[in-house]
Formats: structure tokens, sequence, C-alpha cells
């Protein structure tokens, strides 16, 4: 981390994130061997200036991964290139382009990571809603407010495709759930694709799901998404109050097991944010630093092994 001669204040601030981080117990990611991810709902990011302070806390909180898929990043990205140099030469960006109605709230989906880890891998594009024939024109069949951003990584010999979006909020609760059995739908015929980019697809970003118990989480998983065991641990929730399950990530994976290393969120807020912000209004707070908690996972990246079984299998049963 590259933060530099930062003033007291920061320094002093740093120190207790510091602390808070270490309190979520974030094991440290093994090259070729393990990878930590999250997604991160940061509020507004780049709507208005953040101070200097934010900034930084911003990026620490960034570094402790190797990936993260930023949603709620709008169409300026000052603040974006603050933070990346604060975070290392070694760390790249791909990012999708903002969608500037109402609907999409000028937002762009981020993906942040580190080099030394992760590999882009080529594909980088919006899921678009399916279509179909209306006379002459092929027109979207279903509307989702914000376009999932889908990109391809590498790291080690674990390919993989990440999925992130930010579903809908609105007055409508039959349409958010419509909305989520859309994208359910969409991630199920991907993973039917012949000539699909890859077999393992990592979904996440903010759902605006209140519960796993929910039926907005049931028509997400409907198409056979799987949470990762190390996130059905536990009751926990991704906003500050930790009761709201509003960020997922769900996976499709053929080694489902190398998904339950470890995962949580990593709480900044701790109750109490005068430690990092002394002169805000938690409100205020929420808009220098977030309202959502990071949700990760850690992933075991070395699958030889179980590539290697699933041969022996095959090879047994005559295949």
């Amino acid at each position: 981390m590259f933060h530099g001669n930062v003033s007291l204040e920061i320094a002093e601030g740093l120190k207790v994130l510091r602390r808070r981080i270490d309190a979520a117990r974030i094991p440290a990611s093994k090259l070729d061997e393990t990878l930590n991810i999250a997604t991160w709902n940061i509020r507004d990011f780049g709507k208005k200036r953040r101070s200097q302070a934010a900034i930084h806390y911003i990026a620490e909180i960034i570094g402790q991964f190797d990936l993260v898929g930023i949603v709620e990043t709008r169409d300026d990205l000052t603040d974006l290139t603050r933070v990346l140099p604060i975070l290392g030469p070694y760390w790249d960006v791909v990012y999708s382009d903002a969608i500037l109605d109402a609907g999409g709230n000028r937002e762009r989906i981020v993906y942040v990571f580190d080099g030394r880890v992760v590999a882009f891998n080529g594909l980088a594009a919006e899921a678009s809603p399916p279509r179909r024939k209306s006379g002459t024109e092929y027109l979207p069949a279903e509307s989702w407010w914000r376009a999932p951003y889908v990109a391809s990584f590498k790291s080690g010999n674990f390919d993989f495709v990440a999925f992130t979006t930010h579903v809908r909020w609105g007055d409508s609760t039959a349409a958010r759930t419509a909305e989520l059995q859309g994208l359910a739908n969409w991630l199920g015929a991907k993973m039917a694709e012949r000539h699909k980019e890859d077999a393992d697809i990592l979904v996440m970003g903010d759902f605006n799901i209140p519960s796993l118990k929910s039926p907005m989480f049931a028509a997400l998983t409907s198409t056979g998404l799987q949470l990762p065991a190390a996130l059905a641990k536990g009751s926990f929730g991704s906003n500050l109050a930790r009761n709201k399950r509003y960020d997922q990530i769900l996976h499709f994976a053929r080694y489902p097991e190398n998904f339950s290393n470890a995962g949580g969120v990593l709480d900044f807020f701790a109750s109490d944010h005068r430690p990092l912000f002394p002169d805000l209004t938690k409100d205020a707070f929420t808009y220098q630093l977030s309202d959502h908690l990071p949700l990760w996972i850690q992933i075991r990246t070395d699958i030889d092994g179980a590539q290697l079984d699933q041969l022996i299998q095959r090879k047994r049963a005559g295949r």
C-alpha cells in the first residue's frame, strides 16, 4: 500500500481501520493457491468528490483483496483514479460504461484487481436481457434497470467469469423479484451454452435481497446458483447494521469444495464511525465510505488435484 506522507488524522484513522480489518480475519492469499475476492457497493462513488481520508480508507479496504467487484460507481471516475495509485502500480481496472437514465443512476460496474495475482482474460461485456422478434425488430423481453457486467479472469491455473450487477430497489418487490428471476434465467442459459467462455461463473453484487430466506433469494438461485458454504454459515448481513443480506457472492462451479475455504464481511463501521470521521454524522459517513460492507470469500485456485480426481473417475468408469 502506498499511503505516503499522510496527515496525522489520516494516519490515526488508518490504524483504527486496520484493527477493524484484522477483526474480519481475512486469511492472506497465496500465489497460485488461493484468491481473495470481494463485492462492495461503495455508495455513490464518484457522485461527489470524497475527502482525502476517505480515499485512503477505501484503498486500504480494497487492498485486503485480490479482486473486488464494485457497484454504484458513478460516471465520474475521478475518485477511482485517486484510489489506484495508493493501491500500487500493479493494480489494474476494468469497468463498464455508465447508464445515464434514472433507472441506471449514471452507474457503472468496476473490477479492481491485483495484477500480481489475477490476470484479465479477455472477455468484458454487458449482459443483456433475452430478445424476442417483434415485426422486423428484436427487442428485449424484460427490463433490467442496470446491465450486469461480465469479465473473465485467471489466477494460477483457475479461469473464471465474474458476473456483477446492481439490482433495482424501486417501489415494487414483485418487479425486483422478476428482475432477479430474469438474471437467474440468463445465467442458467449461459451455463447450458455449448461454447460458454468458462464453466466457473462467480456471481456477485448488490441484489437488494433482504434475507437468504426471501422469495427473492429463491428466485436468484432457481437455476442452480449455489451459495458458497463459507457464506452460508451464520446470519450476518452486509448493511451497516449487519441484519440484511443485500449483497451476495454465489457461483456455478466445477469444484464447489474450492469455494468453501473462508468468507464473511469486512466491518469497517464496527457500530461507531467517529474514530474514522469524528466530525461527521453517520449519514454523512456513508457518503465517505459506504452504507454497505464488503462481502468476501477466499477461493482455492490450485485445481490440479480436483482435475486429476475427475480424470481418474472418468477412466475407472470407462469414459
